[in-house]
Order: C-alpha cells, then sequence, then structure tokens
C-alpha cells in the first residue's frame, strides 16, 4: 500500500500527477490510498502523522504546497520512504516543476509585445506557485528594462473568482496595463471573464497568460496562453522513485527538476 497526500481533487494537475502515480505503483503491485487535504496545511500533517503509524503504509508521495514546522517533523517521524511530488524540499527526494524559468520565458515571451504588465499570483508560502512563479515574473521585467509597480501585483488563490476579483482590483486603480501574467489557468479564466465584461479586448488592449494549460484552456475564447508542465509524467517519476525506495536500500536523496513547454495562443498577440 502506497500514500498519496494531494492538495484538492479536483485540480486538472493534480489529476494528471495521480494518474501517472496509480499507472506506476499499480502495476508494480500497490494499492494506492489518497488522502486529501483540500489545501489545509493542518490536514496535511495529520495525515503523515496517521501514515507514521506502523503497518499502514509502505511509502508516502506528498503532493506538496505549504511547508512549515510541523510538516518538517511529521516527515522526519516517518518510518517509511517519502517522496515529495511538485515541491522542491531540501534533503528529500524530490520532483519539482522549474516554475522560475517556466514564468520566466512565458513573461519574456509575452512582454514582447507587451510594456505595462501585471501579476495576479499566489500565496508566496506555497514556494513553487507562489515565490518561484512569482520571481520568474519579476526577473523577465527586470532583464528588459520594465518596472512592475508594487500595485500591479496582486495575490489572489487559485479560484477563479479570485482571478475576477483581482483584475476587477487593476482595472479600477487606472495603471494602464496591457498585459496579464497569471500564476494559474483558473486565475487566468476570472481575468478573461473580468475583461471580456468590461468590454476590454482580448488581447488587442491587454493580453493574458496563465499557467498549467488545462484542458479548457484550449477551448475557451480566446483560447489562453499557458505554459506546459509534464504533470503524468512527474507523477510517474515520482511513483518510480518511490517503487525503487521501497524495494532497495538506498536513501540517497536525489531530486528531479522537470521540463515545460510555453505554449502561445490566441489570449496574447502574435
Amino acid at each position: 500500500m502506497a500514500g498519496v497526500v494531494i492538495p484538492k481533487i479536483n485540480s486538472a494537475s493534480v489529476g494528471r500527477m495521480v494518474a501517472g502515480i496509480s499507472s506506476v505503483l499499480n502495476e508494480a503491485g500497490y494499492q494506492v490510498l489518497l488522502a486529501n487535504t483540500d489545501n489545509d496545511p493542518e490536514r496535511e500533517v495529520g495525515f503523515l502523522r496517521l501514515f507514521s503509524e506502523g503497518g499502514r503504509v509502505d511509502g508516502v508521495i506528498l503532493i506538496g504546497t505549504v511547508f512549515t514546522r510541523a510538516h518538517h517533523s511529521a516527515i522526519a517521524s516517518l518510518p517509511v520512504p517519502l517522496v515529495v511530488l511538485d515541491q522542491e524540499l531540501a534533503g528529500q527526494w524530490c520532483i519539482y516543476q522549474d516554475d522560475f524559468g517556466a514564468l520566466y520565458q512565458l513573461t519574456e515571451q509575452v512582454l514582447e509585445r507587451g510594456e505595462r504588465p501585471a501579476y495576479i499570483g499566489v500565496l508566496e508560502d506555497d514556494v513553487a506557485a507562489g515565490k518561484r512563479r512569482h520571481e520568474g515574473f519579476l526577473a523577465a521585467c527586470r532583464d528588459r528594462g520594465i518596472a512592475c509597480p508594487p500595485e500591479a501585483q496582486l495575490v489572489a488563490d487559485f479560484s477563479v473568482d479570485a482571478g475576477y476579483t483581482a483584475c476587477e482590483q487593476l482595472l479600477e486603480r487606472k495603471l494602464g496595463i496591457d498585459t496579464i501574467v497569471c500564476a494559474t489557468d483558473s486565475i487566468a479564466y476570472g481575468a478573461l471573464t473580468c475583461l471580456r465584461e468590461a468590454d476590454i479586448a482580448v488581447p488587442e488592449a491587454v493580453q493574458v497568460a496563465g499557467v498549467g494549460d488545462s484542458e479548457l484552456s484550449q477551448v475557451i475564447t480566446p483560447r489562453l496562453t499557458t505554459v506546459y508542465y509534464h504533470y503524468k509524467t512527474s507523477g510517474i517519476e515520482a511513483a518510480k522513485m518511490l517503487v525503487g525506495l521501497m524495494t532497495s536500500s538506498d536513501r540517497i536523496p536525489r531530486e528531479i527538476k522537470m521540463g515545460f513547454e510555453v505554449i502561445p495562443r490566441d489570449s496574447t498577440r502574435a
């Protein structure tokens, strides 16, 4: 039995990762026990402690979000192998995305046709989706000699509604923005809806870009420019790593940083 701790059950990216994990673990003869935390760090810790109890699972994959002291304590107490997926955590076996590089390249591309960008991100306690993506955006702006003022950098949660509200705030501030880079596709969908209701043309007046390349990104109007992460492959690699740990004595931590692709579509200017 392998325990898999996930932040939310209704996430397209998590679904792709779990599909990859399940394919490998099932083939290796392991049952998968999913533990959904609904983005609650305390529930994550609770599941890790539950999995620490003898004989429940042979190994754990944690699709990480925020790491607190309690997380580190629970991880240290695990008597079975652990692989962290989608976050980089020092001293642990990890599979993670190149969030800095992805946002740098995405921002660099959209700024070829934009000069006044804004950014809608998520809380930076989430190092990958929050901090690293924000850093990549700012580095690309800086390298192009563009200053993005603090009032054009907002924090939302991972929902469409939060993206809509953040975009409303940007418009109310009358910053003259011509580009909105979003930390997730869901946030970008909200921004697109807000702009459409405000009769602001996308991409002619304002470009919008996101991260995740969920299926909806290819069918909404306009189709969303986004970053494609190899989430299913990430899950496959994490499961292979865990199977190796559960079947050998190798305990030297290793990390794998995954690649990405920027997918240009209709929401940004060609």
